[in-house]
């Protein structure tokens, strides 16, 4: 039989899908309904997916939610990398500035010198952080400020783990040089998918969870999704997460103050920056 004049074969075969069964549409692009008539993509079981992804599929009504999760979590990574970066960005002006080596050859302590970049970090944070926040609103209508006083716990924890980081940056810098620098501006990054922003560290490969388990953010992430999605404070992840910043803060200063002595030993003080 000729095909009908006017009318294309693909266009043919698509009213036939429509007319007869509309399902083989859905399902040959991968595509579910939920009860409430949504259409949500679900990847093929043996396709690879990321780590978003998994987390995403397994929960359908999590959906409705996503987008002040994913908010959420981009804005307390935001305070992690900030303490971070902030209290290295103070370091290395003092490294540029070439002031340094007259800082050490005063009667300064190191615990005073570090205490003084965790201050400039703080007041460096809230100065880009908090703004941040109050644009989420204007221009997301999300508010961070939802998580109540859980905010200002979450906010301490990954501040101090971000200085821990910091220090340990600071003092690889003072040991082997500026060419170390980059780790300051990677570091989180590199740590950020350990620490479960988007997702719950469960969707993560067995042999990279117990890397996890060590990150304070981690826990951090974890309480702020409890929080908006169940909605549920959880305090002993707020607990296991102070507990960990103990160990970081404790390590930390220990690896700065090492670093420190070894190159003073070495005469590197007067070398770096040069």
């Amino acid at each position: 039989m000729s095909p009908a004049p006017g009318k294309h074969p693909h266009e043919r075969r698509a009213q036939s899908h429509r007319r007869d069964d509309p399902a083989p549409l859905v399902s040959d692009l991968g595509i579910g309904a939920t009860p409430g008539g949504a259409v949500l993509l679900a990847p093929d079981a043996d396709d690879p997916v990321g780590f978003i992804q998994t987390h995403l599929v397994q929960r359908s009504g999590f959906f409705a939610r996503a987008g002040g999760i994913l908010l959420g979590g981009v804005m307390l990574l935001d305070v992690l990398f900030r303490g971070q970066i902030s209290l290295c960005v103070s370091f290395f002006e003092e490294i540029y500035s070439r002031n340094l080596s007259h800082l050490m050859a005063t009667p300064l302590r190191l615990s005073v010198f570090a205490m003084s970049l965790m201050a400039a970090s703080l007041l460096r944070t809230l100065i880009g952080w908090v703004p941040a926040t109050l644009f989420a609103i204007w221009f997301f209508g999300f508010s961070i400020y939802t998580l109540g006083l859980a905010l200002g716990l979450f906010f301490l924890s990954l501040i101090a783990f971000g200085w821990s980081i910091g220090l340990v940056v600071a003092g690889l810098v003072l040991r082997f040089g500026l060419g170390a620098e980059g780790m300051a501006w990677s570091l989180i990054f590199a740590l950020a998918p350990l620490s479960g922003e988007h997702y719950p560290v469960s969707v993560l490969s067995a042999w990279l969870q117990w890397a996890s388990h060590i990150l304070p953010a981690s826990y951090i992430f974890e309480g702020m999704r409890a929080i908006l999605t169940e909605p549920t404070f959880r305090p002993e992840l707020l607990v296991a997460a102070f507990a960990l910043n103990l160990l970081w803060l404790a390590g930390g200063p220990f690896a700065f103050f090492a670093f420190t002595r070894a190159a003073r030993n070495r005469g590197m003080l007067l070398q770096v920056g040069e």
